[in-house]
């Protein structure tokens, strides 16, 4: 199999991908087309069927697995794969494995660590809630687990929210040993919890797609409302330390324009957004670099997320 990460300008296809969308579109001058997201394990690719009648194009639907041919070509500065044929593949032509993108860290050895730091925490009621939702809730452990942090940018894949979650967390418990002034087990608790409203906003696997819920409420909210349901059913949780547990979620993306219905009042709320950001761009222009074969010293161009050009280190030997 030819991954979508290996193709370039010129490449010819014959393989089976994940038809991730499918949608109808009209030319300028009023002829039908067909747009395609085809997708494997290293990303996704941007398809054309120009002749939707025409003899080869068979009957498929959006998450079917497809094979295809066809050719790759350059649109706009990114790769784009024309489809000649195209049929949905039978059970046994593929491997699931190949087509969805999984976290390069073992994801049981991931949620130890994430474990580790729940039973480390001190205050009961934050203790409790945190159990409530790691182990005594099968359900949301094992779909935590499992989840992305997004439909893209950063975290896209099978264990992205578990990655991204632990790696929030291990900055905060640095933070907390740097800096003594923060409440350790409560910016610890909203690190731990701070995306677990991403298991609503965004649906599983194959799908990996924005619900409803999720666009017109939103994560952070989601989260936030959660966390409220589950506190209320542990006697005699403190009203100011769920309030102050609410505000480092509603607030951990930082600014009004990025999504936080609040920007941090509290030194634990602004110490969790620094490090939510950290990571989430880390792990973008990790992502970025990982995906291009560009040599060392060339620019990648323009990247709307992190709003600054990119270019890979040329490295120690400064070739």
């Amino acid at each position: 199999m030819k991954f979508i990460t290996e193709l370039s300008e010129g490449s010819k296809v014959s393989d089976i991908y994940f038809c991730k969308t499918k949608n109808i579109a009209i030319t300028k001058n009023g002829k039908e087309y067909m747009s395609l997201t085809l997708q494997d394990k290293t990303g996704t690719i941007d398809c054309k069927i120009w002749e939707i009648n025409s003899m080869g194009i068979d009957d498929f639907d959006a998450l079917d697995f497809v094979d295809v041919t066809g050719d790759v070509t350059v649109f706009n500065n990114a790769l784009q794969l024309n489809i000649h044929r195209i049929r949905k593949a039978s059970e046994g032509e593929y491997v699931e494995s190949d087509y969805f993108p999984v976290s390069p860290y073992d994801i049981e050895k991931m949620w130890n660590a994430l474990m580790t730091y729940v039973n480390s925490i001190k205050n009961p009621y934050l203790l409790k809630l945190l159990k409530r939702f790691f182990a005594e809730d099968s359900e949301f452990s094992e779909r935590f687990k499992k989840h992305s942090a997004a439909k893209s940018v950063h975290h896209g894949f099978i264990g992205g929210l578990l990655q991204h979650s632990v790696s929030v967390a291990s900055m905060c418990n640095y933070f907390a040993k740097a800096y003594p002034i923060l409440n350790r087990d409560l910016l610890m608790t909203a690190a731990l919890l701070h995306d677990m409203g991403k298991l609503w906003e965004i649906s599983d696997f194959p799908e990996n797609d924005y619900t409803d819920y999720g666009q017109l409420v939103g994560h952070i909210v989601i989260g936030s409302e959660k966390i409220g349901e589950v506190a209320k059913t542990i006697p005699n949780f403190p009203p100011v330390l769920l309030v102050e547990l609410q505000h480092c979620i509603l607030s951990h993306h930082g600014e009004l324009e990025y999504g936080s219905p609040k920007k941090p009042s509290l030194i634990e709320a602004m110490a969790l957004h620094l490090a939510d950001d950290a990571d989430a761009k880390i792990e973008t222009m990790t992502e970025l670099l990982d995906s291009k074969s560009l040599p060392r010293g060339e620019w990648y161009g323009y990247q709307r997320f992190l709003e600054t050009n990119v270019r890979k280190t040329y490295g120690p030997n400064m070739e």
